[in-house]
């Protein structure tokens, strides 16, 4: 029988995992510092009424090429954009605008209310930054990303035709064993929700590059879930990063020369 609460326990598998989220911190910090100082950052702009409803914008030298959005993960439990920040930085010096959103978390609302969320940010970033639109998103932040990928997407069709590339990293794409754990206490997914949620359920919108990205050294429920994606979406590019674990799978963002970031923003 799996045992599917460690099946998504990632830090107890990662050597010195104590180390994060707090090793973000600092530098996320310092680059919120810098972007203001250079006239370039915006930060808790609104896009609903909820507290948690605002997202940061860095801006690049320039006219921007499109919008970039990074979804933070953390279970749809914890955390908020500041963590993440300086993950803006390749994108920015390769002429993207970056919108960071928080987002309300559950148990206050369900996953379903969550995606609504995101693409009210987007929506509001994209009122405000002309382009194509690309989307990526951190294991929680994987799926929401994916879901406004789908037929389905809470997204206005003008966002959606707007849409260019979606990157869900360490993404989870099949709700269904989180129904198994006992996170479920709190995050409350049944059938249902399951269903309607799980991006591998439904249908990818036509027309967009999705890139399934995920550590090669991650927790194999991590590994099936974005092979799950590639199985059954069709031209899905799964890409295994090497070495990579569940925190560090990040850290390419920073770099604009990345593969990572070539997946993301395409060539």
């Amino acid at each position: 029988m799996t045992d599917w609460d460690a099946a998504y326990s990632n830090a107890a598998y990662i050597p010195d995992s104590g180390r994060w989220p707090a090793a973000w911190d600092g530098p996320a910090r310092d680059y919120r510092t810098a972007m203001l100082a250079a006239g370039r950052a915006s930060l808790d702009l609104p896009y609903g009424a909820h507290a948690r409803q605002r997202f940061d914008l860095f801006l690049p030298v320039g006219r921007p090429a499109g919008l970039f959005v990074f979804v933070h993960g953390g279970y749809w439990l914890a955390f908020d954009k500041s963590s993440w920040s300086h993950f803006a930085g390749g994108a920015v010096a390769r002429g993207f605008a970056v919108a960071m959103p928080s987002y309300r978390l559950c148990p206050e609302v369900r996953i379903t209310t969550i995606a609504h969320d995101i693409a009210a940010a987007v929506a509001a970033a994209g009122a405000m930054i002309d382009g194509p639109v690309l989307l990526t998103g951190h294991s929680a932040g994987g799926q929401l990303v994916a879901r406004l990928a789908t037929t389905s997407s809470p997204l206005a069709p003008p966002l959606r035709d707007r849409l260019r590339r979606v990157t869900p990293i360490s993404g989870l794409h099949d709700l269904k064993p989180l129904m198994l754990t006992k996170m479920n206490g709190t995050l409350q997914i049944d059938a249902g929700e399951a269903l309607r949620e799980s991006p591998a359920f439904l249908m990818p919108l036509p027309g967009i590059a999705i890139t399934a990205w995920v550590g090669a050294a991650e927790r194999p429920e991590f590994l099936r879930q974005s092979e799950l994606l590639g199985t059954v979406w069709p031209g899905v590019t799964v890409h295994r990063a090497t070495a990579r674990h569940h925190f560090d799978v990040l850290d390419p963002l920073v770099d604009p020369g990345s593969d990572l970031m070539e997946a993301v923003l395409g060539g």
